[in-house]
């Protein structure tokens, strides 16, 4: 399976409007509604790219990966790609939101908390935090809009910079003690790893070996930046990805887990069992409501 097909699930591909191709095109809740007057912004779908929107006014509803969410006036939604959701009622919000791409942010604090998969899709900032975040999203949708009105504006390098200052402001500061560079690095490349092979390698060693680490080394870098252990973290994203399948394919148990690949069904049934603490028939079946 390619990472990220689920049949029952819209794919979302990154499509600027014509003369917006900078990696980051600015938006708000009023454009989403009038550029989709048939809804289909209420129904499952998944992004290739980020979506960070700020509720500058209103309340409604959101949907990611099987959690609701309420919004209100200075709530951030951050969908990161993968990421299953669907905006469950934003008929009455007003606020701006930033499309951009995978990579687009410069190295540095803000494209660590853009590669951050298990981070909270939802948060609710003060109201000072607040002001200043407002500023920062108004600032780059002044920019993205010179540019497009006049392409000898565009400045895809300051975009980027005030997208960055953005996503500095929306998400909490990193810690004053720092995790040490050398275990980011490690993290960095086993977290790229896992999204890319944890439909074929279910075991920390798998990783270790690829990488030339020692499974140790992976535990203790991703216990001080993710704050969970390796075999946790690629439990996690194996699990969520099983559940994704049960919830928007109706693919049997036996096809799900040939897709995650397990061997044997029963390999999965006990995996998903042990995670969720139920079978995932049973997972299916609450979740439908059935």
């Amino acid at each position: 399976m390619e990472n990220g097909q689920l049949p029952g699930v819209r794919q979302l591909r990154y499509s600027p409007a014509p003369g917006a191709g900078f990696g980051v095109e600015a938006l708000s809740f009023a454009r989403l509604r009038h550029m989709d007057p048939g809804r289909r912004r209420t129904r499952p779908q998944r992004p290739d790219f980020h979506v960070l929107a700020l509720v500058r006014s209103g309340t409604g509803r959101h949907t990611a990966d099987f959690v609701d969410h309420d919004l209100a006036e200075r709530s951030v939604v951050w969908i990161r790609p993968g990421v299953v959701h669907r905006w469950t009622d934003v008929e009455g919000l007003d606020g701006p939101l930033i499309l951009f791409e995978q990579g687009f942010l410069p190295a540095g604090p803000a494209a660590r908390a853009a590669a951050d998969a298990f981070a909270p899709t939802t948060r609710h900032l003060d109201a000072a935090t607040w002001e200043l975040s407002l500023r920062a999203a108004d600032h780059l949708a002044r920019e993205h809009e010179a540019a497009v009105a006049d392409p000898r504006l565009a400045a895809p390098s300051v975009l980027a910079h005030l997208l960055a200052a953005l996503v500095l402001r929306v998400v909490p500061a990193e810690p004053a003690i720092p995790v040490a560079a050398e275990d980011h690095t490690v993290f960095r490349r086993y977290r790229a790893a896992v999204e890319e092979h944890f439909t074929r390698w279910h075991q920390v060693g798998d990783y270790a070996r690829a990488l030339g680490y020692g499974t140790r080394t992976l535990t203790r870098a991703t216990r001080a930046d993710a704050g969970v252990g390796a075999k946790r973290f690629l439990d996690q994203r194996i699990l969520l990805e099983a559940k994704r399948l049960l919830a928007h394919t109706d693919l049997p148990v036996a096809r799900c887990a040939e897709r995650l690949g397990f061997d044997d069904p029963a390999n999965f049934t006990a995996f998903f069992q042990r995670q969720e603490g139920l079978s995932p028939g049973r997972w299916r079946t609450a979740r439908s409501g059935r």
